[in-house]
């Protein structure tokens, strides 16, 4: 009879610790997906979005990961008329797939920084959602609306050294590349289209502004540009943004560069 309730003893003992590290607990799928707002989905091609699922109470971190795949159908995501419940994704559209261990109802707060290829346009999102045991999210499963606009000032360069004599007329020409977050192209006329971005410049000499700029479309995809008029050596600095009245995306970009 005392083996006997030693062994129970040691039974109830194991049982307390596997409850205790989780162990018990039921696996429960969950599919989060990264979309650019008004435009597609955040995967490989653009580095993927981070993704961090956490318990809200304890802020335990129970799952996280990269999404991965295509960033989906432009037509269907884009230019088709949806009816309530349609899929707008597929098996190759961006996502990533958690499992998270939970052993009762739980609420979870899920993080997702994009993309992580441009981490200087990077931008964080959340939500919050009630995890069941064993109730999987699949399919579409939850989606995550980012806005914002990938801004990359290409010329002049990060603290680069111009000779004032070197500029035509005093003139220093500068280019940005411009994309939307899922790292879709902005085209004349295109799905997004460059007609509806306005993208302007400030220009600071030590510090004191000395002129707005308006940028022009350049024939290739993504690419904007305008000239700088400089009339004296000193630093300065160039700040970029582009914004579209439509949907509210932006994107901001600064560079430093001396005149000598």
């Amino acid at each position: 009879m005392r083996i006997i309730n030693r062994i129970k003893k040691i039974a109830m003992t194991a049982l307390a610790v596997l409850l205790a590290n989780g162990l018990m607990a039921t696996p429960t799928r969950v599919t989060v997906r990264v979309k650019a707002k008004d435009a597609k989905f955040i995967g490989t091609g653009i580095g993927g979005a981070a993704v961090l699922i956490k318990n809200h109470l304890t802020a335990q971190l129970l799952a996280n990961g990269v999404t991965s795949g295509s960033s989906g159908d432009t037509k269907l995501i884009l230019q088709s008329p949806l009816i309530r419940g349609q899929r707008i994704t597929d098996e190759k559209t961006a996502s990533y797939e958690a499992i998270v261990d939970i052993n009762e109802p739980t609420l979870v707060d899920i993080e997702v920084t994009a993309p992580l290829s441009r981490k200087a346009a990077a931008i964080k999102g959340s939500l919050q959602v009630w995890l069941i045991p064993g109730k999987d999210i699949l399919g579409e499963g939850i989606v995550i609306d980012l806005p914002g606009l990938i801004l990359d000032v290409l010329s002049p360069t990060s603290h680069q050294a111009i000779t004032l004599s070197s500029l035509n007329q005093g003139l220093l020409e500068f280019k940005i590349s411009l994309t939307m977050l899922c790292g879709c192209a902005i085209s004349k006329g295109g799905v997004w289209n460059s007609d509806e971005f306005e993208v302007k410049a400030t220009l600071k000499k030590d510090g004191i502004e000395k002129g707005a700029y308006n940028l022009k479309k350049l024939p290739e995809n993504n690419l904007f540009a305008g000239a700088l008029n400089i009339t004296a050596k000193g630093s300065y600095e160039l700040l970029v943004y582009a914004f579209n009245p439509k949907d509210g995306n932006a994107g901001v970009d600064k560079i430093n560069f001396v005149i000598q």
